[in-house]
């Protein structure tokens, strides 16, 4: 059998990682069998539609390198333009088909149209409350005849559409992840397949949509579980086979309740904004709810795709846990080779106003310096073992990204040292350095200069070093002073040592 599984959004808003890990699972599964991975919109809800919300879902994925064969493309030029036999893959281009499916349905008496008002449905419903009774429909439009129910509709009698269920027995399938689950007939409600406005619900949708479109698999949240026995019935009733289902568990915040905007970030396009490299973002989704039964924790896309099997996805609640994701992140950031490092990072450090994009490199706003990806890398390099997120470098860089910092001179000294003890080691570093070889100005070779320097000389470390440090980083913390030596250069160091002294003079 040909797998077939698709990523089935609503384009709400942004993308949350819940659903994210949703076509992240459909793609990795549809990598290891060689199958199709396709996007369908689901916006039959045309009251909770945001703008652009479609392109946003598209650029999402593309901003995590998750591709689709088949559905809507986002064309450079904005535009969406649909590919793959099956569609239109964007529901609302698809209202011909519900209602030829609903039609069928009716007149096999699996559906029935419901005149309804709302106000009577609300009134039912309080009522239930009341009583403390399960709420649902009574089921009173069952009760009509065929013919008078067509006439209505004929009339153009407002009404909807809702599914015939059984009122006893049970409803049994095999769940990919929970293993077999049944569910009691008679606690389910004949729910609505067709509103009063022509649009499908989910349930509906869905349903005609996976088996047109030839879905195999459906690999989705835990919160449709319930769900699942009414589709079932309707796959019955349209004489369909049904497609395996999985059901993936909730994310969940720290404290166990179910991830949610109010506690924090949870849109995929905030991570990146805040930093985290998309294979970072892909390797911890990966982890949350899916376990492959070994200790690793670093996992490339290839990696991911041979192990990913739906058996080792966990049926419990994953805990969404922040610092797992800085730490995985900052092995990312740590792996990457310098030059892709200083790519990734250059747009965090240009909304910083601490670089200028140009054609060949960038370009140092404060300085005018021009820079190109290995120089961007070798700045880059002496802070990326401290940080989290790429957000985090342009404070953490900005010092070497300035002609000379400012800072006040008392912090040059160290431990009250006396300002001319201060003014004595700086004079004897810019000597040591104006001495070496601009060419050479090596760490092995700065190291080695210095600390003869100091030993030569009687002095101490602190004493020597810290004015050093400061002078160089204008910072109490910082990366050492010869790793920063080497990096700013002996013409930029020795600026920032004559810098340091006017600072003790004035």
């Amino acid at each position: 059998m040909s797998v077939r599984v698709r990523f089935a959004p609503s384009p709400t808003g942004r993308m949350h990682v819940g659903n994210f890990r949703s076509a992240l699972y459909n793609y990795l599964f549809a990598r290891k069998h060689g199958g199709v991975f396709f996007v369908r919109i689901e916006d039959t809800d045309r009251a909770r539609l945001v703008e652009n919300g479609v392109e946003n879902i598209l650029r999402t994925l593309a901003a995590m390198g998750i591709s689709h064969e088949e559905g809507p493309f986002l064309n450079e030029d904005g535009t969406i333009v649909q590919r793959g036999g099956k569609g239109p893959y964007i529901q609302s281009e698809r209202l011909a088909i519900y209602r030829q499916q609903i039609e069928q349905l009716i007149e096999h008496g699996d559906a029935y149209p419901c005149f309804c008002t709302p106000e009577r449905l609300e009134s039912l419903r309080a009522e239930q409350e009341a009583a403390k009774k399960p709420t649902g429909y009574d089921r009173r439009c069952r009760a009509l005849a065929p013919e008078e129910a067509k006439a209505r509709s004929k009339t153009g009698e407002r009404h909807v559409v809702r599914h015939k269920l059984p009122e006893s027995g049970e409803t049994e399938f095999h769940d990919a992840v929970r293993g077999h689950v049944k569910f009691r007939n008679d606690l389910l409600d004949d729910y609505v397949l067709l509103k009063s406005d022509g649009f499908p619900t989910y349930h509906l949708a869905n349903v005609v949509d996976d088996h047109l479109m030839e879905t195999t698999h459906v690999i989705r949240g835990e919160e449709w579980l319930s769900s699942t026995p009414k589709h079932l019935l309707l796959y019955e009733a349209f004489g369909w086979t049904p497609p395996q289902f999985a059901h993936m568990p909730l994310l969940l915040n720290p404290d166990r309740s179910k991830l949610s905007k109010r506690q924090g970030d949870v849109a995929v396009e905030d991570y990146l904004a805040n930093g985290y490299l998309p294979e970072a973002l892909i390797n911890f989704v990966a982890l949350l709810g899916w376990n492959p039964s070994d200790e690793q924790e670093i996992y490339g896309i290839d990696e991911l795709i041979a192990k990913f099997e739906l058996k080792d996805i966990n049926s419990a609640g994953a805990v969404f846990n922040r610092e797992k994701l800085d730490w995985l992140n900052g092995k990312y950031l740590r792996s990457l080779p310098l030059d892709r490092l200083a790519e990734r990072a250059a747009p965090f450090l240009e909304a910083a106003g601490l670089l200028e994009k140009e054609s060949d490199g960038w370009r140092v706003i404060r300085g005018g310096e021009k820079l190109t990806a290995a120089d961007l890398g070798a700045v880059i390099s002496l802070e990326r073992e401290r940080v989290k997120t790429l957000a985090e470098l342009p404070e953490a860089v900005a010092f070497l990204l300035e002609d000379v910092p400012e800072y006040p001179g008392e912090r040059l000294r160290w431990k009250g040292q006396p300002v001319g003890e201060v003014l004595a080691r700086l004079d004897a570093l810019l000597e040591t350095v104006g001495a070496m070889d601009a060419e050479e100005f090596t760490l092995k070779d700065i190291e080695s200069r210095v600390k003869g320097l100091i030993a030569g000389n009687g002095w101490g470390n602190g004493d020597t070093l810290w004015p050093l440090r400061v002078a160089l980083s204008g910072r109490e913390k910082s990366p050492g002073p010869f790793e920063i030596m080497a990096v700013l250069g002996k013409m930029k160091v020795i600026r920032r040592l004559e810098a340091a002294k006017n600072r003790l003079n004035a």
